[in-house]
């Protein structure tokens, strides 16, 4: 099973992921992870990574794609795996497509949670509180402002993907604000 959720930050792309990777034994394929695992391991286009990132710039579409790549490779990704954070623009969608292909594998779904952005904001707000209830440590990019910005970010770079992937017939929509097992349910459905 190879997948990619879809969604703005808050809508529960993480929470699902965590539930198909334990219920498959897929990775979750998480574009940060990668990236610092390659310039952790110096592999070659680690090294090209952390190049870029120690003179303070953003690692190029190029790099990114290149990990990614080589990720899919590994043998842990054998059955499958989800994206999580790739791809983030129609460009790095059709480089993966292109990589997929090259290696014989398609995706099998793009699972876009759709949510209302208001209900977003309050869920934030609502985690926020339940995190210093319990003690914990709360995200720096977990206020107001912040994860408004990260909306209108994802709204302008990356949900154009949505429409790229309904155009290639790949995409299928659930509703993101339904309880988390009603959203497994309904992804289990997509996936039978």
């Amino acid at each position: 099973m190879r997948l990619i959720f879809l969604g703005p930050p808050g809508a529960g792309k993480g929470t699902q992921a965590k539930l198909l990777t334990e219920r498959y034994g897929i990775p979750q394929l998480s574009t940060g992870d990668m990236l610092r695992a390659a310039v952790a391991q110096a592999t070659e286009v680690g090294k090209r990574a952390k190049a870029v990132m120690d003179a303070g710039q953003l690692v190029s579409d190029e790099i990114v794609n290149e990990i990614v790549s080589d990720r899919i490779d590994a043998q842990d990704c054998a059955k499958g795996f989800i994206l999580d954070g790739y791809p983030r623009t129609v460009p790095q969608a059709i480089a993966l497509d292109r990589m997929l292909d090259s290696k014989g594998l398609k995706l099998d779904a793009v699972v876009e949670l759709k949510v209302d952005e208001a209900a977003l904001v309050r869920r934030m707000e609502n985690r926020v509180a339940e995190t210093v209830a319990a003690g914990g440590t709360v995200r720096s990019d977990d206020n107001p402002e912040a994860f408004k910005r990260r909306l209108t970010e994802y709204r302008e770079k990356t949900a154009p993907l949505s429409e790229h992937y309904a155009q290639t017939g790949q995409l299928k929509t659930v509703d993101g604000m339904a309880d988390v097992e009603a959203v497994t349910a309904e992804i289990d459905k997509i996936l039978a």
